[in-house]
């Protein structure tokens, strides 16, 4: 066992507060995340984004599977051995817990008793199980000097300002003056039928504008009432029952021999369970399915009818068969 303890615990947490929101050690608490907002630090001018923020509640100790499944997952060994290394890692916690030690959970926080013996939580910040954030990380925000850069406007106009006055004025070319009278008196007298030209290309503007606006209409309401090409019917293809994952298996037992196997698995037949067999662990023992579902919550209510009607020892293995 205590190999298996050396792996820590704690990694494993960690591991599961990214996709849960409620991760709880049997026998010890449950590690809780709420999801907060972003965030904005006036005082230093600093920004944080959403995250998970950590919680710790000593009087959610019931097994729920989530955990002692996921360690056996990791490891490769049974429900069982996995449970067992919980309870022993969590009698060593409370042992430290009872000789006022702090309990150090790497990137998780430290668990620490008080005056009153309960249970204190801090939580680490360092890291952020929102994976919707990830590489999202907190900056600061220098602030914006605007009295600087509108003394820096002011002086780049006044500058211009300056320029434009001290700048000498040119001399104007004698020939420049007389051209200019010359395209004077010919703008003059052709402003009167610029006039009239102007006129009359707006009138017949307006003539082709209606009747292209005329035959718009016509083809809106062609297309509305006479549809020449409907489109084709959308057909839906809908999987088979069959076709659906059942990634979450109730266990009914694990057992050495194959006839004791086969003996549970035709009991839990008469008795109307959807049972099954599947392949032999690593170990060489025979595992016995009281039913397969396709959600952790199906899963789940079965297990909790099947523990008060039949075998409280019923577990849930998650597994891609």
């Amino acid at each position: 066992m205590s190999n298996f303890v050396s792996m820590k615990i704690e990694l494993y947490i960690a591991q599961l507060l990214y996709r849960y929101q409620c991760v709880t050690v049997p026998g010890f608490g449950a590690f809780l995340t709420e999801i907060q907002s972003a965030r904005l630090n006036e005082s230093l001018n600093s920004f944080s984004p959403p995250t998970k923020r950590l919680a710790f509640n000593s009087n959610l100790k019931n097994n729920d599977g989530l955990l002692a499944n996921h360690i056996a997952l990791a490891e490769k060994t049974s429900y069982e051995y996995a449970l067992s290394a919980i309870q022993f890692e969590v009698f060593n916690w409370k042992k430290a817990l009872d000789e006022n030690e702090v309990l150090s959970f790497k990137n998780i926080g430290e668990l620490s008793l008080n005056a009153d013996k309960n249970i204190v939580f801090t939580p680490y910040n360092h890291v952020n199980y929102l994976t919707s954030s990830f590489g999202l990380a907190p900056f600061v925000s220098p602030l914006v000097k605007r009295e600087i850069f509108e003394k820096e406007i002011a002086a780049i106009e006044e500058e211009a300002i300056i320029t434009m006055i001290t700048e000498p004025v040119k001399t104007v070319n004698p020939y420049l003056k007389y051209a200019a009278i010359l395209i004077l008196t010919i703008g003059i007298t052709g402003s009167v039928g610029y006039t009239l030209y102007q006129n009359q290309i707006a009138s017949e503007t307006t003539l082709v504008e209606t009747a292209v606006q005329k035959q718009v209409q016509n083809k809106i309401q062609q297309a509305t009432f006479f549809i020449e090409s409907p489109v084709p019917a959308v057909t839906l293809s809908i999987k088979s029952d069959t076709e659906v994952k059942m990634s979450y298996h109730i266990m009914a037992g694990v057992y050495r021999e194959e006839k004791n196997a086969n003996k549970t698995l035709r009991n839990l037949n008469r008795l109307g369970y959807n049972a099954k067999r599947i392949a032999p662990n690593k170990n060489g023992y025979y595992p016995v399915l009281y039913g397969s579902y396709a959600t952790f919550a199906e899963a789940e209510m079965a297990r909790k009818e099947i523990n008060i009607k039949h075998n409280p020892d019923a577990w849930i293995l998650i597994e891609s068969l």
